[in-house]
Parts: structure tokens; C-alpha cells; sequence
């Protein structure tokens, strides 16, 4: 499945709703309701502010849907949910619009202002949702023919787990999961399953076999005398972009857990993963963007500085990289200006201390208010990092990290941050034992997490950079 080919025939079919929309709307409103209000024919000029209305507003409702989250999950959602989302961010869509174009219209009565909200709506929501149903529909078809499907792997070898392979397999229509293998969990050598599915491996092989198998669900069908070994599930595949479901329990079910996501699918809870509602994650990325751009040019003369002071202070190159570990445990290059002398690790990673003899003057400058870490705003741009977020780490400490904090994978499932809470709170840390003393703080974020406390950490952020305090 090609999700960015997917995505993209929604993101221009949006586009040219919002373009043809806006120019029906222009030209009836000009013949319909300002002719009305005027008492003779109004003739239709298609001057700058209609063209510029053809390019605008379609970005302006692309934004709004992007912000909403309708253009996650492309190949995973409901008509009627897709019905009730259109026809709601349309209703905002339509009503921000009016207050920003259409409030100061020459009218001869007010009727005529609800007729242009009713002719914008009407014009606005059936363009849109009329091509979208087509592309829903012929998509939700080619999922339950199993044309197309979700590469999904299957945590459990035996009676529960077969019984849900085979409710699954014999419905008539597909739920859309094409079944890899299995990974079994106990070290038994025979399985029930394996008659139907490939044996994958272990749980403890579970983050290489998603990752070589590009893994997009995981159901897990353990038996109940293997529920003591859920964390350990959760906590190999916590750092993975999964969608997870479990089998429910009778109590599950009597309590309302169940929720029925598909007609043709078997009963299963679905885990949430998200740590922010679906709009404030957009947002934050949106504001990450916007920021970052006009962050680079803002300080375009302090980064002609920063370049000349590093390349005078020492012999070497401006600007500094290694690979770091991001979100969902994909590696990245991360981007500073360099504060260190040429090869200071040619004994292998180390990390800085407060008296540290491989930094350069200019470079102890630069780390004093933080500065080093300015390049890092391209890192964001690209989607890397995100402004807030937990410090990406070396996989050498990562590693080490987790042999004393297992729980450290919970951090990727967000972005890595220029700046987090931990580093406001503890600050940088010299040593293994410092990052596990650290990780506590960024934990509290991960569960915390809101666009009330990134702007809170930013400000603390800036507090600490005019008062010199890092290192």
C-alpha cells in the first residue's frame, strides 16, 4: 500500500473542492446576492482577490483538515465517520470564513447573509464529500476483497490464537489484516498455529521481526497462562508505529472496553497510543514548522556569527553530526555547530563534563547559553525532532540505558526535542547514571503532554539560555 499516493489523492481532491467551491460561491454571490442588494446586475470581475481566493482558501481548508487528523490513517476509516468529520469542519470551515471575508458584504437584508453561509456550505461540503466517498469507497472495497491489507503479526501459538486466525480468515469480508506469521511465546516445540502461519521467532526477537517484516498491527492471542508475560510484549514493541489489539476478556466485554470497529472483524481492543489529542499533534508539529522556519530567519546574522567564531576558534568543519536514535527508534543524523577540538572521540563515545579539555573556548561560550544547538531547527523542519520533546541519545547510551531503565523505550514514541523538560529540570547529564536520574523528568512529560506545557518548557527554555546556565 501506498500511503503518501493515498494521501495525496485526498490532499488534491480537498484542494480542488476548495478552489471550485470558492469560485462557484464568488460568482453567485455576486449575480444572486449583492445584484439583489444593489437593484441592477452586478458583472462579474475576476481580479486579484478572486484569484488569490482560488490558491488560499483551498490551503486554508487542507490546513484545517490536516489539523483535524483526517489525513492520518488513509486506509483505515469509517464512511459514516468520514460523513460526520467533513460535515463538521466544513460547519467551522464556513463560519471563520464568513466572519473573514463575508461579514463586510453590502446587503439589503441579513436573510442574504444566511443564504451566502447556505450557498458556501452546501457548495463547500458536497464537493468535498462526494469525491472523497468515491476514494473511501473503492478503498474499504479492495481492503474486504483482500486486495490490499495491513502486514499484521500475530502474538500467540495456540488455542486462543487460532481461533482468532480462523475467525478471522473465514469472513466473508476482510477486516484488512494479512497475517505474516506468529510469534510464539513460550518455548514449547509445537504449536497449534504453526499448521496455518510461519513461526516468526521469539518475543524476544519482536523489534526485529517488525522491523524486517515492516509490521503494521499486532494482535496479541496469548493464553491466560501466559498473561505474565504482557509487559514484556508491550515494552518490545512500546517504541514501534503499531496499531496494537488484544483478544478482550468476558469482564472487558461486560465493561464496555469492546468497541466494534468494523462489522466483519472479530471483537478485540485496540490500544490507544496516542499522548495527545489528534489536533494538538498536528498543531504541535505545525507550530514546530512555523516556528523553526522563522527561527533560521531571524537569526540568520547570529548563525554568520556562530560560523565565523567556530571555524576561527579551532581547525576543523562549522558544523557538527552523528547519528541519534528518533521516534519509533529510527536513526537520524543530528546537526550542531561544533564545540569540540577535531577527533575528541577517537576513543569512542563520551559524553561532556563541566571541566571537559576537549572543548574549545568559543565552544564552552556556545554551550553556555546553548547556542550549538541552533542548527537543530533544520532537524525539526525535515521531521526529525520537534522543538519540546525528550534528548535523542547515541545508540552506545541508549544501550546502557536501557539495561537499568528498560522503560526507556517509552520516549520513542514521541519526537526527540531541542529542548525537553528533563534538560530544564536536571540539565545535561555527565554520565549513564545522570540519564536513568534524568529519564524520570522526560517520563513526566511523555504523560503529560500538551501544548500548555511545551510553550511552558520553551519559556523555561529561554529563561535558562539569558541566565547561562548551560554547559
Amino acid at each position: 500500500m501506498n500511503k503518501r499516493l493515498q494521501t495525496s489523492k485526498y490532499v488534491i481532491s480537498d484542494f480542488i473542492a476548495g478552489s471550485i467551491s470558492w469560485g462557484l460561491f464568488f460568482v453567485l454571490r455576486k449575480i444572486l446576492i449583492e445584484s439583489e442588494s444593489f437593484g441592477y446586475r452586478i458583472e462579474v470581475e475576476y481580479d486579484i482577490k478572486f484569484y488569490f481566493g482560488l490558491f488560499c482558501i483551498p490551503i486554508f481548508w487542507i490546513t484545517s483538515h490536516y489539523l483535524s487528523g483526517y489525513y492520518k490513517d488513509i486506509y483505515r476509516r469509517s464512511r459514516l465517520q468520514e460523513f460526520g468529520k467533513t460535515f463538521f469542519i466544513t460547519l467551522v470551515g464556513v463560519v471563520i470564513i464568513f466572519f473573514a471575508f463575508i461579514l463586510d458584504d453590502y446587503i439589503s437584508s441579513y436573510k442574504n447573509y444566511y443564504r451566502s453561509i447556505s450557498m458556501l456550505f452546501g457548495l463547500q461540503f458536497l464537493l468535498t464529500y462526494i469525491p472523497r466517498l468515491i476514494i473511501t469507497t473503492r478503498t474499504v472495497h479492495k481492503i474486504q476483497n483482500r486486495k490490499i491489507g495491513f502486514h499484521t503479526l500475530l502474538i500467540g501459538s495456540n488455542r486462543r490464537a487460532l481461533e482468532l486466525f480462523k475467525d478471522l480468515e473465514s469472513q466473508p469480508k476482510s477486516a484488512g489484516n494479512k497475517f505474516i506469521g506468529f510469534v510464539k511465546v513460550n518455548d514449547k516445540s509445537k504449536f497449534l498455529l504453526e499448521k496455518h502461519l510461519l513461526c516468526l521467532g521469539s518475543i524476544e526477537d519482536l523489534p526485529q521481526i517488525i522491523d524486517d517484516n515492516k509490521i503494521e498491527e499486532v494482535i496479541i492471542a496469548i493464553e491466560s497462562s501466559e498473561h505474565h508475560q504482557i509487559n514484556s510484549i508491550i515494552q518490545k514493541i512500546d517504541n514501534k508505529n503499531l496499531v496494537v489489539k488484544v483478544i478482550p476478556t468476558l469482564y472487558d466485554i461486560l465493561t464496555g472496553s469492546v468497541k466494534m470497529t468494523s462489522l466483519y472483524s472479530a471483537p478485540l481492543i485496540q490500544i490507544s497510543r496516542d499522548l495527545l489529542p489528534e489536533w494538538q499533534s498536528n498543531l504541535k508539529r505545525l507550530i514546530d514548522i512555523v516556528f523553526s522556519f522563522f527561527a533560521i530567519l531571524f537569526l540568520l546574522p547570529l548563525y554568520i556569527f556562530l560560523i565565523i567564531g567556530v571555524k576561527f576558534s579551532s581547525s576543523g568543519s562549522v558544523f557538527y553530526h552523528h547519528e541519534r536514535i528518533g521516534r519509533y527508534g529510527k536513526p537520524f543524523r543530528i546537526y550542531k555547530f561544533r564545540s569540540m577540538y577535531v577527533n575528541s572521540e577517537e576513543k569512542g563515545p563520551a559524553l561532556s563534563s563541566k571541566n571537559d579539555s576537549r572543548i574549545t573556548p568559543f565552544g564552552k561560550f556556545m554551550r553556555k547559553i546553548r547556542l550549538d544547538e541552533l542548527p537543530q531547527f533544520f532537524n525539526v523542519i525535515v521531521g526529525d525532532m520537534s522543538i519540546v520533546g525528550p534528548r535523542p541519545e547515541r545508540q552506545f547510551f541508549i544501550d546502557q540505558i536501557i539495561q537499568e531503565a528498560p522503560h526507556y523505550a517509552h520516549l520513542q514514541k514521541v519526537r526527540p526535542g531541542i529542548t525537553s523538560w528533563g534538560q530544564v529540570k536536571f540539565g545535561y547529564a555527565e554520565n549513564v547514571d545522570e540519564m536513568v536520574e534524568r529519564l524520570k523528568y522526560d517520563l513526566i512529560y511523555i504523560e503529560n503532554m500538551s501544548l500548555y506545557v511545551d510553550f511552558k518548557i520553551m519559556i523555561y527554555t529561554v529563561k535558562i539560555v539569558f541566565q547561562g546556565r548551560g554547559k
